[in-house]
């Protein structure tokens, strides 16, 4: 007897070929979350189709908010007119290799995808003063080509580790590789800081390269007028108190701040946002 998919087509597509950016919704300055919403809302990205959460999360996952059952939601998103489909989705805790099978087997049965690119925020102790950089890994010769073409930060060659688990993102490019898809691991330092809030900074270097790399014509005004607004904040933030600017001063110097230092940190910015929310 067949298993059922775990997931569900509302309608199909109409795609003759797409590349599939991925997103999660924990990330780093909520970077894979913020560029996927982002894309959708600028190329009017339409929702599809979903991943069923219930072999994949535990109910320990579900919240419940105004007496209403919220639980993890794993969404497709086409963007026709761009040949661009987006997944988010938060991190399954169970079933991970059905799990990214299932998400390659909508986009490539469902909307003909060709390439897939998984983003996220990677944490630094770098502070937010300084120009965000572009790391990629390839999960084949044919990415890494596409890859060398841009101004990445970092060489295109990584391993995992040996006594580390690898990052879901890598596990997703050698699924994609062991389908003869090709893949890219996209990054962006974000600040420690910031790791917990947001990083418009880190949204708009991933944006700018998915623009540039897959022809989408997104305007970036509004996400420039966001970059400064954040730094005009942070920056009052540091002229109101010099234990602060102390602090960033030695971020900026490649001084190592105290531990103390950089909770305090991390606690004044988080009561920042928090503020302005």
């Amino acid at each position: 007897m067949n298993q059922q998919p775990p997931f569900r087509i509302y309608r199909q597509p109409e795609l003759k070929a797409s590349s599939l950016v991925v997103g999660w919704t924990e990330d780093a300055g909520r970077l894979g979350p913020r560029v996927i919403d982002y894309l959708n809302r600028e190329l009017g990205g339409e929702e599809f189709g979903e991943i069923e959460p219930t072999d994949f999360f535990p109910l320990s996952s579900v919240s419940v908010e105004s007496d209403v059952a919220q639980f993890p939601e794993s969404k497709f998103y086409s963007c026709a007119a761009k040949g661009l489909v987006t997944f988010k989705s938060s991190a399954p805790r169970f079933e991970w290799h059905r799990f990214l099978q299932s998400v390659l087997d909508v986009a490539e049965h469902y909307c003909h995808a060709t390439e897939v690119y998984a983003i996220g925020g990677m944490v630094t102790m770098g502070p937010h003063t300084i120009p965000r950089e572009l790391l990629g890994v390839a999960n084949c010769a044919e990415m890494k080509g596409v890859l060398g073409q841009y101004s990445l930060a970092t060489p295109l060659d990584y391993e995992t580790p040996p006594d580390q688990k690898p990052t879901f993102n890598s596990f997703l490019l050698w699924v994609a590789m062991r389908r003869g898809l090709p893949g890219a691991g996209l990054w962006v330092p974000v600040p420690f800081y910031l790791a917990a809030a947001d990083d418009p900074q880190a949204w708009r270097k991933m944006i700018d390269f998915l623009d540039r790399r897959l022809g989408l014509g997104i305007d970036l005004t509004h996400l420039d007028a966001e970059v400064a607004r954040q730094n005009e904040m942070l920056a009052q933030l540091r002229s109101g108190s010099s234990d602060i600017d102390s602090c960033i001063s030695k971020l900026e110097s490649n001084q190592t701040p105290s531990d103390e230092e950089n909770e305090n940190l991390v606690r004044e910015v988080q009561h920042l946002f928090s503020r302005r929310r």
